[in-house]
């Protein structure tokens, strides 16, 4: 098999907030024998390109995104990046530590998201190639960066394989007690990002999951556990997303829930979910050691049957609108920090934070 090559252009320049000084935006490309190419730029270790060969071997970007850095800085939700330091939501951004009590910034509603009004997807990483085939980011997270206890230093390590397996290492360490949980935040068209005005059509989803946490009115998940059996999350045989969606009343209208992964005895990365396309072919497998996967499926995009709105702009003048695209973040229960029956979601110092990812690319007839 032909190995993965990665080389480095530019995205444009930024002003960094901390030095006022211009800064270049390092964009990397990763490419395979199999057609598969993948584009990360080192801000908001950010990935903007994911194209994919069909069935019939035609090529196309399956994620949003923006042709230029510039879409990345405004007010966007949060396209292809890396999440942290803690992802999903926090109950009024509140949390203890240690005996402590700490304020995140409430930056949704009266919750934090993301990680609060500055995470990791507004920072510049540190970015370098190993062994040829491995691009490493890294960051520092001050003690006190977003409210959040300890100096953080978080590293994500991005892997294509020449059997088209995309592959995430998240690592991080920390001086103090601190709540840490990453993920990625790629939204996906599995017919091509140029047709994220379609509601996700021929779209086929199933999540290896038995059980998921309810959430109250803001979007915050109660503490308790429920298996989907009967209801709409129940996702567990393949099933037409586009004819899901119709089911959902006027409101949420739509799936932003933790899914509780199915955990077998001695297994540590497992399936997670798998979405196919039926037009192009194009299957997405996303495995994961983590607890939980979050199934977003672009609520809050810009929705075309209010008046006045306008869709996305997004690459190549692609117009992304309200169920356009999906996600699959792989991560903890969301405000586990706030739940101690929840998997644990503390870092301590001397520990490592671990969260491996696949994304298995491949199509079928």
């Amino acid at each position: 098999m032909t190995p993965t090559k990665i080389t480095e252009d530019t995205f444009g320049t930024i002003q960094d907030p901390n030095t006022n000084k211009s800064e270049t935006v390092r964009r990397f490309t990763l490419e395979n024998g199999n057609g598969v190419i993948v584009q990360i730029i080192n801000y908001g270790a950010t990935i903007t390109s994911l194209k994919v060969p069909s069935r019939d071997g035609q090529l196309s970007d399956i994620v949003l995104g923006f042709d230029n850095i510039s879409g990345y800085l405004g007010q966007q939700p949060y396209f292809g990046a890396t999440i942290g330091r803690v992802a999903n939501r926090i109950g009024k951004g509140r949390f203890s530590v240690d005996g402590q009590d700490y304020q995140a910034p409430v930056n949704n509603g009266e919750n934090s998201l993301h990680g609060g009004v500055k995470g990791f997807d507004k920072k510049l990483w540190e970015a370098k190639i190993l062994q040829g085939n491995q691009l490493v980011f890294s960051l520092l997270s001050q003690d006190g960066d977003q409210g959040y206890p300890g100096d953080l230093i978080a590293q994500v390590t991005y892997e294509l394989t020449a059997d088209s397996q995309l592959k995430f290492d998240y690592q991080a360490v920390s001086t103090k007690s601190t709540p840490i949980v990453l993920t990625n935040h790629s939204y996906f068209n599995l017919s091509g990002h140029e047709n994220a005005d379609k509601k996700l059509e021929g779209h086929f989803v199933q999540l290896n999951c038995d059980n998921y946490t309810p959430l109250d009115g803001g979007l915050v998940t109660t503490g308790e556990i429920r298996p989907v059996e009967g209801s709409v999350y129940d996702l567990k045989s393949s099933t037409d997303l586009a004819g899901l969606l119709k089911q959902f009343p006027k409101g949420p209208n739509g799936y932003d829930n933790n899914f509780c992964v199915n955990r077998n005895q001695g297994e540590s990365v497992r399936l997670a979910g798998r979405v196919q396309d039926k037009k192009s072919g194009r299957v997405l497998e996303v495995h994961t050691d983590q607890p939980g996967v979050q199934f977003y499926t672009a609520n809050f995009l810009p929705d075309p049957e209010e008046q006045g709105k306008e869709p996305i702009n997004g690459k190549g003048g692609a117009k992304y609108w309200k169920h356009g695209a999906f996600c699959l973040e792989t991560q903890n229960y969301p405000n586990a920090v706030n739940h101690k029956h929840f998997p644990n979601a503390i870092l301590k110092p001397g520990e490592v934070y671990r969260h491996a990812v696949i994304y298995k690319l491949f199509t079928v007839q």
